[in-house]
């Protein structure tokens, strides 16, 4: 068994309240679960309008369908426009 956990720091620059920040999270982790079939949770930076770190964790078989999900993810990550990525570390165990 081989657990994939993946920390994203992500800035929402177009975000003016907590509301729109959670509205926008909401909708990125609800489709990153339906499409890859991961726990997806904000870590940290909860009370900051513009930043945002998301855990993110996979189980699997083999180590390279784990890095092979959690690329998808980062990928989606990356193509949401309402958001950038600062920054990310994954690790497998």
């Amino acid at each position: 068994m081989v657990v994939g956990v993946c920390t994203i720091d992500l800035h929402l620059p177009g975000t003016g309240s907590l509301k729109d920040k959670r509205q926008i999270l909401l909708s990125m982790k609800e489709r990153i679960k339906k499409a890859y079939n991961v726990s997806i949770a904000e870590v940290d930076g909860n009370d900051l309008w513009q930043r945002a770190v998301l855990g993110v964790a996979c189980v699997a078989n083999e180590g390279r369908y784990v890095n092979q999900v959690l690329d998808g993810v980062l990928n989606a990550v990356r193509a949401n426009p309402s958001v950038e990525l600062v920054d990310h570390h994954t690790e497998l165990y």
